[in-house]
């Protein structure tokens, strides 16, 4: 995929799982499922191009990353880092990751190639984002805490902290991260001069840890449309308690994006 890109004069960043596996001490121990990629805001041009080029179908009915199938992966081109119509805080959020995505000047050399990789910036607030939207709905596993640790552990001096806490300020996002960094030091080892604030409500931090060990909300989603809107209805009630943690946008404020969201694209109920 590198090459494609490359030889086409496009650059590809990975996100995600592949980028978070070269902070782990062995790489191949941080399993990855589809492959999500970001071509520095030429999305529409480059997915044309593959279309035509190498006759790939490319499904479009996603918020805010297009998927098709490479090779046998799946992988998710994003043209957003963030669904901008799932909460009011990501569009402001969208602006400065993409603003970051702009930097160019971190990548890795793999066969030949030039693979681009977010800085270090831009991996911190996007990573930490992901994870907790994931937390607070669908679930979060504790590979995705340790993408956390072990991004801090290489790249504590690169980032800038000071502007990093404001914008997690900011936008409501404190709470949990303190929290993530609490669990990454009492209870996965990580050593406390790490992570620059270890700050937490022991109750609190142990609930979120047990929650990710074992979810409070267990229901399974499953049939029709009925049955499955009433199931995301019931999973956003129960988990309220996450939300206070991670957004600063209502409750009430929420469920009404997230209806428009799945309004906006049916498919995703």
């Amino acid at each position: 995929m590198a090459e494609w890109h490359n030889v086409h004069g496009y650059k590809m960043m990975v996100l995600k799982g592949l980028t978070c596996s070269f902070d782990w001490p062995k790489p191949e121990h941080r399993p990855c499922g589809d492959i999500d990629i970001w071509q520095f805001g030429k999305q529409k041009e480059v997915d044309a191009l593959i279309v035509k080029e190498k006759n790939i179908k490319i499904d479009y009915t996603h918020h805010h990353h297009t998927v098709y199938r490479w090779g046998g992966f799946m992988v998710e081109n994003h043209f957003d880092f963030l669904n901008v119509y799932h909460h009011k805080s990501n569009v402001e959020l969208e602006v400065i990751l993409k603003d970051l995505g702009q930097d160019d000047s971190h990548y890795v050399e793999l066969n030949g190639e030039k693979v681009y990789l977010p800085s270090p910036n831009l991996h911190a607030l996007f990573l930490l984002r992901h994870s907790m939207s994931n937390f607070a709905s669908t679930g979060f596993k504790l590979r995705q805490l340790l993408d956390w640790a072990f991004f801090v552990k290489k790249h504590r001096e690169e980032v800038d902290w000071k502007w990093l806490e404001e914008v997690l300020e900011k936008y409501g996002m404190k709470p949990l991260y303190n929290i993530f960094n609490a669990i990454c030091v009492n209870d996965l080892g990580f050593d406390t001069s790490l992570f620059p604030t270890v700050q937490f409500n022991p109750s609190l931090k142990d609930r979120v840890l047990n929650d990710i060990l074992a979810p409070e909300f267990s229901e399974k989603e499953k049939g029709g449309f009925l049955r499955r809107a009433i199931y995301k209805y019931k999973r956003w009630k129960a988990n309220a308690w996450k939300h206070e943690l991670c957004f600063n946008e209502s409750m009430i404020s929420a469920l009404w994006s997230g209806v428009w969201s799945h309004l906006l694209k049916p498919s995703s109920i």
